[in-house]
């Protein structure tokens, strides 16, 4: 463990410990989330400890709360006693052991092992005068004291409570097949021949910030002419709760001032490159989660087994080919068509190499 992340409780009286906050989802499985709790049973009242991993989709302001209106869905939550114990010769993990050794005699363990139909973590991003957090998927892992594990007419004060967001996170497989490719043959008005157009991607998956390379070819059997090619990445954010919605954005938007006469052929590859940076002002779009302030990047496409129904916020990207055709014949340019085809896109992240580190960095926060 390179570090180790704690949070106490206000009263004290419980301090929540996790070996990480990344949570690998490997589409068939998923990281289990394991930690210990540190118990103090001198200030508990004879009541007991309970620990809880939630995902949730919180879909409004923080400022719902004050006037007793939930801003956040439930989509899975599971819940464990670690005070008392119930199971005290369950098989504890190399990082359980670790943080025992380092919190003695009165910590206990607990693990969760989350299905593998949940969202990852995602947000959606706030406009510029947007405040509060944001909305999206998140998970949370929470310890408190407590009566029973879950009574709604029991009040839990926050000060017997801490907590720790954790994300649940994707990275791109390491075999990248062969890049999607997609055609069309288009017939005018007037116009005994087509025009027909092939494109495709040179790869399967892209990592974020590379640059995405597709290749265009083009028989142009008309007599029109082929004025610009533009190549358009669309982000397509499923958000599967309550209905399915769909939302469309473009994260890029090249044109090319490529021409291609009539009756002629052409060939050549282009390169787009889909970045955050250039869309900081779209409310609404689908970034990958993140812990407090650090930098994040566009939404990775959800990976699922078997198209497993799930609910949260499914991110998908699809690039637009588009030609851009001027009318021949008697109306010369004042008409104008278009020949276009979609290619699938999976942009993610590369799993990051494992590193070890011989000392433990502590992270401590008391909680409020």
């Amino acid at each position: 463990m390179s570090k180790v992340f704690k949070k106490t409780s206000g009263n004290g009286h419980i301090a929540l410990y996790l070996g990480k906050r990344d949570f690998v989802d490997n589409v068939d499985s998923v990281e289990v989330v394991d930690g210990v709790v540190k118990v103090d049973p001198s200030g508990l009242d004879g009541k007991k400890v309970f620990v809880y991993l939630a995902c949730a989709f919180r879909y409004g302001s923080d400022d719902l709360d004050v006037i007793g209106l939930s801003c956040r869905k439930d989509i899975w939550i599971n819940r464990v006693q670690v005070y008392p114990p119930t199971d005290g010769n369950a098989t504890k993990s190399p990082m359980q052991e670790s943080l025992l050794k380092k919190v003695g005699e009165q910590g206990y363990p607990f693990a969760f092992q989350m299905p593998p139909n949940l969202p990852c973590s995602v947000a959606l991003q706030p406009g510029p005068n947007d405040s509060g957090k944001a909305c999206g998927v998140d998970f949370e892992v929470k310890a408190y004291i407590a009566n029973e594990a879950n009574n709604a007419d029991e009040t839990i004060a926050k000060k017997d409570t801490c907590r720790l967001m954790i994300r649940k996170i994707q990275f791109a497989p390491t075999k990248n097949n062969a890049g999607p490719k997609s055609e069309i043959t288009k017939q005018f008005m007037m116009s005994d021949k087509p025009i027909h157009m092939e494109a495709s991607l040179d790869k399967e998956v892209y990592y974020h910030g590379d640059p995405i390379t597709v290749s265009v070819k083009i028989n142009n059997e008309t007599t029109k002419v082929v004025k610009k090619i533009q190549i358009i990445v669309e982000q397509l954010t499923n958000v599967a709760l309550y209905s399915s919605d769909t939302y469309t954005k473009p994260v890029c938007t090249e044109e090319f001032g490529e021409t291609i006469n009539g009756n002629s052929t052409f060939e050549k590859t282009f390169q787009v490159t889909p970045l955050l940076a250039n869309n900081k002002e779209k409310r609404g779009l689908s970034v990958d989660g993140r812990l407090k302030d650090e930098d994040t990047n566009l939404a990775s496409t959800t990976l699922s087994q078997d198209n497993k129904e799930m609910q949260g916020i499914l991110v998908s990207y699809k690039v637009k080919v588009n030609l851009m055709v001027s009318g021949g014949g008697l109306l010369g340019g004042l008409t104008s068509s278009d020949v276009a085809v979609d290619l699938p896109l999976t942009l993610m992240s590369p799993k990051p190499a494992e590193r070890t580190s011989p000392s433990s960095q502590w992270m401590d926060k008391t909680s409020p």
